[in-house]
């Protein structure tokens, strides 16, 4: 790891690399996981799924399934509350009058055992009539198409229109235009934990959910509309999760469908997903079927840009379906872009749904830019980093489109990123891996390098009301730092990063320092883990709230050592007048001298923070949606045999602007963890779906990319010192995935010619593509 910082400031926590708080309980087992919670007493919830695509519900028999010893409830769409629910209020617990999606579920059953609940599921009779069903967006869109939900005008959820310029007038004043069509696919999550709830009522009729989601107040508020009960009688409980990447931004049937059975049974329910129930019933990331322009001018000058999308939402409508903010992002704002267009329309199928996934659109968006990027620097004559450089975007601009960018390492990340994998520029001399030199004409191995560069929100993302998260921090007499705060843990090591910010400002150790977030009944509001923007966001609000404290403290202390306030110093636990640390006082005595007198009180600071930024225009699209703007490059090295078409991924270096490493090693780990999905995303992993049916629910056929897949990889963090962030930090937790694929596919084109526009890039594909070239 290379870390590149200008006068990096000397912080005793902050930039550390130190180990998770939760590393020895996880790796020692001692975690407590969903699927680790057993209350006493609790039952087994299953769900049956329709397996039909498209149908009427004609009869529900559910009579000898009730009769079944061990079976203690039984539920179908008759038990539903009246309200649907679901970001298109188009969704309900259980189906009761049609099915529109193969994973529909239709009724549910809660039993003593595993064992008893699915032998109640096969008792279970149900009676349909088929309808036309409806497998291809365009199809859906087809004058005389048959309705996914008959209450909609027709199959169009909503269409994206964005531009600014001048689009079709500047691809006519351009000098190169190249035009072409991308297919991406269904790619699932792939989480280690698959998903899981527990519900259980106590006798006043409140609910309390354990659960994998990543947005507990949310859910809060999206149960009570599925379940027709008061949002302040839900708890949700959030114990360790086995990571996530999108999959809980969403509430889903089957988390209303054990709240309804628990009460129907008067005791608790847990539903924990199979592997093969994660692939069908969990939310995927939309496919897209992509026609992108792109235009330039010949002194190099990146002129215009039009991308129209057809996304599959399939028969539901989640968060998944905001993603087109995310994609025309990219194509409006990476680069300096003149003129833009951007049209995307999201449809109904009977499909299955799709949703939030690690990127949030940006990998597909992503992509095409940034293949057509090469494509045009190829066609101007120029080295495909000259061309980048030439139209990076930098800090202290304001995009057409309305994105404020503050701090911006773009340049410097596209630079080291190139160098390092050993780009030369001058004389253009990786076009020389493509040809074989005359003693190697009788290999079949060719070799290629690469680069891409994203963009991507880093101070937070405002596609809801409030952006922001909240915060205590509470001192104890012995000194121990407890912050509550309103962020999500799913795994990325978010209370570590959050600890060493409170750490750091308080002028504590680090094992001073306990987090709390689990619990909606404790800890305050948050708006969810998305966007990356829970080291931004949630750190600014436990920093305000540390600063809060540490005022009340350094107000006691100055008492106590007759100085001013404003000329104190925290720090190693010990609080002293600036350059004269022989006069220290430990920091717990003063927190004590607080409490142990008439008229003390304890020591509680608040923070929230919510970011200056607002929703975007609803006609125009155009707004500053994010305080700050992460960027990175990512170059690649990789073999391809032309005779099978394979692609090895030989090295990747991928030099990523973090504004400030709060802790370098987790800054690293989000990173190559995003680079995995992003090889997986370029090379192997497609959910394949036909008539609706997914054909390969399972880690055997579903080729998720393992450590020995994994190329040498070589981090570069740029910081640029964000002046919004806590530390100068912004979020990098997607920002990994997003340009790997883009980068080896510009890298299979340096090395045998052939331009893969279909993800992923299998060797029959790029075989296919290889003897069309021939």
């Amino acid at each position: 790891m290379w870390r590149m910082a200008s006068n990096p400031p000397a912080f005793s926590i902050v930039g550390q690399r130190i180990p998770k708080l939760d590393a020895i309980d996880k790796a020692t087992g001692h975690a407590e996981y969903g699927h680790d919670v057993h209350l006493p007493g609790t039952l087994v919830g299953k769900i049956l799924y329709a397996d039909v695509p498209h149908a009427r519900i004609l009869s529900v028999d559910v009579s000898r399934a009730k009769r079944l010893l061990g079976v203690k409830a039984v539920i179908t769409g008759a038990d539903n509350p009246a309200r649907k629910f679901g970001y298109g209020a188009d969704n309900t617990p259980l189906k009761a009058d049609k099915v529109r999606t193969r994973r529909d579920e239709v009724a549910a059953v809660a039993a003593v055992d595993e064992d008893t609940a699915e032998e109640a599921l096969e008792l279970i009779r149900v009676e349909y009539a088929p309808l036309p069903a409806l497998f291809d967006p365009a199809a859906a869109l087809a004058e005389g198409a048959p309705l996914v939900h008959e209450d909609k005008a027709s199959n169009l959820f909503t269409r994206y229109n964005y531009s600014h310029g001048d689009g079709e007038r500047a691809f006519d004043a351009a000098d190169v235009v190249v035009e072409g069509d991308f297919d991406l696919p269904y790619v699932t999550h792939g989480a280690m934990e698959t998903s899981f709830c527990l519900a259980a009522f106590d006798l006043q009729g409140r609910v309390t959910l354990w659960s994998t989601t990543q947005i507990p107040f949310l859910l809060q508020r999206d149960l009570a509309e599925a379940l027709g009960i008061p949002g302040r009688d839900i708890r949700v409980i959030q114990p360790a999760i086995g990571g996530a990447f999108g999959r809980g931004l969403d509430v889903y049937p089957f988390e209303p469908i054990a709240a309804l059975l628990a009460k129907a049974a008067g005791k608790p329910v847990r539903i924990a997903f199979t592997r093969e129930e994660e692939f069908i019933a969990s939310a995927t990331r939309q496919p897209a079927q992509v026609h992108v322009r792109s235009a330039a001018k010949r002194d190099g000058t990146l002129w215009a840009r039009d991308a129209r999308l057809l996304l599959d939402a399939g028969a539901y409508i989640s968060w998944g379906a905001v993603t087109p903010l995310v994609m025309m992002e990219t194509v409006a704002s990476l680069y300096h872009v003149p003129h833009a267009r951007f049209v995307a329309d999201v449809v109904y199928t009977n499909n299955p749904p799709t949703g939030a996934m690690r990127g949030y659109g940006n990998p597909q968006s992503t992509f095409f830019v940034e293949v057509q990027m090469d494509e045009l620097a190829d066609r101007l004559g120029m080295d495909p980093v000259e061309f980048r450089l030439r139209n990076a975007n930098g800090p202290n601009e304001e995009t057409p489109q309305g994105l404020r960018i503050t701090s911006c390492g773009l340049r410097e990340c596209i630079g080291e990123a190139a160098r390092r994998i050993g780009w030369q520029t001058k004389d253009n001399s990786r076009q020389k891996d493509r040809e074989p030199q005359a003693e190697d004409k009788a290999s079949h191995l060719r070799q290629g390098i690469g680069i891409a560069a994203t963009l991507n929100v880093g101070g937070g993302a405002r596609i809801y009301r409030s952006d922001g998260c909240g915060a205590t921090v509470k001192v104890d007499d012995f000194g121990r730092v407890t912050l509550i705060t309103g962020s999500t843990e799913i795994g990325q090591g978010s209370e570590t990063a959050l600890a060493q910010i409170v750490a750091e400002c308080m002028g504590v150790c680090l094992e001073d320092v306990t987090v709390l977030n689990s619990d909606t009944s404790v800890k305050p509001w948050d708006v969810g883990t998305h966007a990356s923007r829970t080291t931004f966001i949630a750190g600014n609000a436990a920093r305000r709230a540390a600063e809060d404290a540490k005022r009340q403290i350094l107000e006691a202390a100055a008492k106590l050592l007759r100085v001013p306030a404003a000329d104190l110093e925290t720090r190693g636990r010990l609080i002293f007048p600036r350059g004269e640390a022989s006069r220290a006082v430990s920091f717990d005595k003063v927190v004590r001298s607080m409490h142990y007198r008439e008229g003390g009180n304890v020591v509680v600071g608040t923070g929230w923070y919510d970011p200056p930024t607002h929703l975007v225009d609803k006609d125009t699209y155009k707004g500053n949606i994010s305080a700050a703007y992460g960027f990175g490059a990512q170059a690649v090295k990789v073999e391809v045999d032309i005779e099978t078409g394979k692609v090895r991924v030989l090295r990747i270096v991928a030099a990523h602007d973090v504004g400030r490493a709060i802790n370098p090693m987790y800054v690293e780990g989000q990173i190559e963890g995003g680079i995995q999905m992003g090889i997986g995303y370029a090379l192997t992993e497609q959910l394949q779906v036909r008539e609706g049916r997914i054909l390969n629910p399972s880690f055997l056929d579903y080729r998720v990319p393992t450590a020995l897949d994994m190329p040498p990889v070589e981090s570069v963090i740029i910081e640029t010192a964000d002046p919004e962030g806590p530390y100068g930090a912004k979020g990098v937790g997607e920002m990994g995935v997003t340009p790997t694929a883009p980068a080896i596919a510009n890298a299979i084109y340096n090395a045998v010619g052939v331009r893969m526009t279909q993800l992923p890039m299998t060797a029959e594909r790029v075989l296919r593509e290889l003897k069309k070239k021939e």
